[in-house]
């Protein structure tokens, strides 16, 4: 008999994105996957890190999101970084697409996970940091680091 796997929780984050961007307001978007596309993104193969998203056409779309090509996959492979769609509500499409026009954000990947099965991708409106804005962060981050270090020294 064949050994049953344990499911695991699959979640692929963009890290670089919190400390390029200043997160305003987060939304949860399904995707339009194929099912070799699934597969793959299940066994952990996928990279949002060079990703953006646009809407175009009252659609939203998520461009430059990478997911490699499933091993057994052969022909039903699709181009790793071809656009994908994303599914909002359309009051959220509009909401954000107002947004995107006056304030000047940017509507950016933050998460990649599996909800119910099916797979959903974090986005979040944000507005760029300037490099002192970055340079500040770096400090209070090394700020912080200290304090915990001296906590643990004294106990």
């Amino acid at each position: 008999m064949a050994k049953e796997q344990k499911p695991r929780s699959v979640s692929i984050s963009n890290r670089k994105a919190r400390h390029e961007y200043h997160i305003e307001e987060t939304y949860e978007a399904g995707l339009v996957l194929a099912g070799t596309e699934v597969k793959s993104i299940r066994d952990g193969k996928a990279s949002i890190q060079e990703a953006f998203c646009k809407i175009e056409n009252g659609e939203a779309w998520v461009h430059g999101m990478h997911i490699a090509p499933y091993e057994q996959g052969n022909r039903w492979n699709l181009d790793p970084l071809r656009a994908r769609k994303l599914l909002l509500q359309k009051s959220e499409l509009h909401k954000i697409d107002r947004q995107l026009k006056e304030k000047g954000l940017t509507l950016i990947p933050l998460k990649l996970y599996f909800s119910r099965g099916y797979a959903k991708l974090n986005i979040g409106l944000a507005r760029g940091k300037k490099l002192y804005d970055k340079r500040q962060t770096i400090a209070e981050r090394d700020a912080e680091r200290e304090q915990r270090r001296e906590e643990f020294g004294r106990h």
